[in-house]
């Protein structure tokens, strides 16, 4: 399957608007551990989720990952992050960077890490830096905009 640029970019619309809540919370400060590297399965394995594989393409493979219990933004039965996000991994620095860039414009808390993502509310996506390491980047907060 042949995957373009425009299907990308609504794939990630999906997933924030899927996902993501207006609210913002504060960062818990953690020690951050060296960001995890390896494929879509592995790093799911890492944060004890099963992938429910979305888009399977050479450029870009995503999933929804959720733990058993489901809780949003707490940590799970065994250190693992509770809460649904989404999971991708890219081929190349450059394709996760231009899906990032467009996903943000849809609001949304991102874990950035090397060739993946994951994307879900505060508390999930910093239950999930936790093990994975990597950078917390937030999307662009259109609630100002909210009265028109």
């Amino acid at each position: 399957m042949k995957v373009t640029r425009p299907m990308l970019a609504v794939a990630g619309a999906v997933a924030v608007l899927t996902l993501a809540g207006c609210a913002s919370g504060t960062e818990q400060r953690a020690t951050v551990p060296v960001t995890a590297t390896g494929s879509l399965e592995h790093l799911a394995a890492e944060v004890k989720c099963t992938p429910n594989i979305q888009i399977d393409a050479d450029e870009i493979r995503q999933a929804v990952c959720k733990d058993a219990k489901g809780a949003k933004g707490a940590k799970g039965a065994g250190g693992a992050a509770a809460g649904k996000f989404i999971l991708a991994t890219f081929a190349t620095d450059r394709g996760q960077r231009e899906w990032i860039n467009g996903a943000k414009d849809y609001g949304g808390h991102y874990l950035v890490g090397r060739k993946w993502v994951a994307v879900g509310e505060t508390g999930t996506v910093t239950a999930l830096r936790r093990t994975l390491g990597g950078d917390l980047e937030e999307g662009t907060d259109h609630s100002a905009h909210s009265g028109h």
